[in-house]
């Protein structure tokens, strides 16, 4: 699609300018870098629960992401437009920062020309991934995405982890991690390099700072192992010596290490007395990750057992801590694995984003609790397709 004059214009303005921009300047370095073109630029940042979007830069409403022309451009990762503006998913790469609001100065302007819908396409794109660059460097792009104060445990745990979201040619990688501002001891870990996917889900006893300290302490002895080029056994091996070293006290945590061969399908495991991972083809569980059994990461295991199945093009993988499956609703009732299967099976159904799939289940457990959630309820999904990347992207 032709880009004209003007959009490449306003992106080279918006390099020129987002370089030295910090963050509680950037959302106007993007109204100032759009502004030639005819058109008003808002961002809204969809904060840690997703539930809601919020304004970045200036007052405003913040919008529902169920019920909104704004949410459904987040939600399904795609253009929206009504009501005289224009919606464009906010991402770095495939992972969903929020959403931008196209507004044109002269009602005129025909949002749906493809000349500006292309233009307003590769804006929104240069504006994600500077804007995920200028996280890191103050706290305004930080508060912009939180309703409340975080936890020492979870402000920790959230500078460990991996973006939520990944995809690539033949795999999309997708977690949530809930109650978000006060996490106890759970956390995830992915990597994809060449032909292999590297997953991990971890669950430290207890809901306190030193669970958290103890997830951290696993997460970076298995990620440093791992970089160095250890396999599963001695990647459990290094969280067991960390864990003895550093935190003898703490007690231990249970975890699912696996990879995947992005060529065959063909995937190995430790479970190390974790809930077993669902694979799931057509919406339906098709088989457990319940073999591969060794003693949680810090108790030690010398002889573990590396377990190994195939996946089938398009099969999907759900990783998730007991935090999900044991909530409670009012009249005591567990929301319990067959439930959650069958919510995967209707978003599946649905044609869902596997990000929204996650983010839809995450709030099903939550909404199901009979009042604050009592443990963390943590979720890795992971589907093997060569047309994985293509429900992240617009």
């Amino acid at each position: 699609m032709h880009i004209s004059e003007g959009w490449h214009d306003a992106l080279v303005r918006l390099v020129a300018a987002g370089r030295t921009a910090q963050g509680d300047e950037f959302a106007a370095v993007v109204a100032g870098a759009a502004a030639p073109v005819g058109v008003d630029i808002r961002i809204y940042a969809v904060d840690q629960q997703q539930r809601t979007l919020r304004p970045v830069g200036a007052p405003g409403d913040h919008l529902p992401v169920d019920t909104t022309e704004a949410g459904r451009a987040y939600m399904y990762v795609e253009p929206v437009s009504g009501a005289a503006r224009l919606w464009l998913p906010l991402l770095d790469g495939v992972e969903r920062l929020g959403v931008l609001e196209v507004v044109a100065r002269d009602p005129a302007v025909d949002l749906d020309d493809p000349g500006l819908r292309a233009g307003c396409d590769l804006f929104a794109q240069l504006t994600g991934h500077l804007y995920a660059a200028k996280v890191p460097y103050g706290d305004t792009l930080k508060r912009a995405r939180r309703t409340r104060g975080m936890s020492e445990a979870s402000e920790l745990l959230w500078q460990l982890l991996p973006p939520l979201t990944f995809a690539s040619a033949r795999v999309a990688v997708a977690a949530i991690l809930e109650p978000c501002y006060d996490v106890g001891g759970d956390g995830f870990d992915y990597a994809v390099d060449g032909d292999t996917a590297f997953f991990a889900l971890f669950d430290s006893v207890g809901h306190t700072l030193r669970s958290g300290l103890g997830t951290a302490t696993v997460l970076a002895a298995v990620r440093a192992a791992r970089i160095a080029g250890a396999g599963l056994p001695a990647l459990a091996r290094a969280a067991d010596e960390a864990l003895a070293r550093h935190l003898p006290e703490m007690g231990f945590t249970t975890a699912v290490l696996g990879t995947l061969d992005l060529t065959t399908g063909r995937l190995h495991y430790l479970n190390a007395s974790h809930p077993a991972p669902m694979v799931l083809r057509d919406g339906t569980v098709v088989s457990r990750l319940d073999r591969g059994r060794r003693l949680p990461l810090g108790l030690g295991d010398k002889d573990p057992e590396i377990a190994a199945l195939s996946l089938e093009p398009g099969d999907r993988l759900l990783l998730f801590t007991d935090g999900v499956t044991d909530s409670r609703g009012p009249d005591g009732d567990l929301f319990g694995e067959a439930r959650l299967a069958a919510l995967v099976g209707r978003h599946t159904a649905a044609g869902l984003p596997a990000p929204e799939t996650l983010r839809r289940l995450c709030h099903a457990t939550l909404d199901h609790y009979a009042g604050p959630p009592a443990d963390d309820a943590t979720m890795l999904y992971l589907e093997w397709s060569r047309d994985a990347a293509r429900q992240v992207t617009p």
